[in-house]
């Protein structure tokens, strides 16, 4: 079995639809109740057995950089304070056997484009990318949604792409694969294609962000131009790799709520509030009676 160990995550976005929030700090690093939400993607990735991360930065991106880091004084304080439990969330943050590697990206050129930036690092090796903003609520009974997908690499040996039905009226929001079926829960994909319009797209078969690709994807990232939007988009390099291996499609078992939208960061923060177990008992009071009072 084949065993993925590094990941990248692309970071360098500006994060505008969530101004002014993020004005002077990333959309990443918006929490959903503790942790921000570029912890959950990496402690997904670490769940899969992930030990190389590797973020493709921008400006205003270093607090990710901080909040990776060692932070001497606050575990300091803590540690004088004894705060201990607080001094274990400081210091698991991330494991001590998983590096984290950061690149800047020069220019807003695209998903592709960042992927690509990666290349030094990964090399040839198949490899994940995970979008921070794309929030993966375990489904109960499953591993994280990146696990389910490391294992499929391991026994496929090719490219897997998180996938899931969305309405024929937001396929412009997504790349939209045209895929038949395969084993359950998955599909080998036969046309990939970016921000179709509706009318336009060849099914409501939706990647979201979650990939585990083959490092062949580099070298057609590298001879691609700009696709939708002047960019270079990372399903315009699936497309051509498609030519030379398989892609598969895979519906994970496991809820995705869109964090670069504001009403799908406020779904994340109740699915989780209701979860976390210092504040799911009096959060679920709350929402039966805010919901209660409202108007009919």
């Amino acid at each position: 079995m084949t065993a993925i160990k590094k990941a990248v995550f692309p970071v360098a976005g500006l994060g505008s639809r969530f101004l002014p929030a993020t004005k002077a700090q990333p959309k990443e690093m918006l929490p959903i109740v503790d942790k921000p939400l570029i912890q959950y993607a990496v402690e997904e990735a670490v769940a899969a057995g992930i030990t190389e991360l590797v973020f493709i930065t921008g400006r205003n991106k270093r607090a990710i950089e901080d909040h990776f880091d060692k932070a001497y004084e606050l575990e300091s304080e803590l540690e004088a304070a004894g705060k201990t439990e607080l001094l274990k969330l400081v210091q698991q943050v991330i494991p001590k056997n998983v590096n984290c590697i950061y690149i800047r990206q020069p220019a807003a050129l695209g998903l592709g484009h960042a992927v690509l930036c990666a290349r030094p690092v990964i090399g040839n090796e198949p490899f994940a990318v995970l979008l921070a903003d794309d929030f993966m609520d375990t489904a109960e009974g499953h591993k994280p949604v990146l696990a389910q997908m490391t294992d499929l690499y391991g026994y496929e040996k090719c490219s897997v792409l998180a996938v899931q039905d969305v309405p024929r009226a937001n396929t412009r929001q997504y790349g939209i694969v045209s895929a038949r079926p395969y084993r359950p829960d998955l599909e080998l994909v036969s046309g990939i294609v970016e921000k179709p319009k509706p009318e336009d797209a060849p099914s409501t078969l939706a990647v979201v962000g979650r990939y585990v690709l083959s490092g062949a994807i580099f070298e057609h990232l590298e001879n691609l131009g700009t696709g939708a939007g002047g960019e270079i988009q990372l399903t315009d390099g699936i497309a051509a790799l498609m030519a030379r291996e398989r892609v598969l499609a895979y519906r994970y078992a496991g809820t995705r709520y869109d964090c670069g939208s504001k009403l799908g960061y406020l779904k994340a923060t109740a699915a989780i509030g209701m979860k976390h177990p210092e504040t799911a008992e009096g959060y679920r009071e709350f929402l039966t009676q805010l919901c209660a009072d409202l108007p009919t």
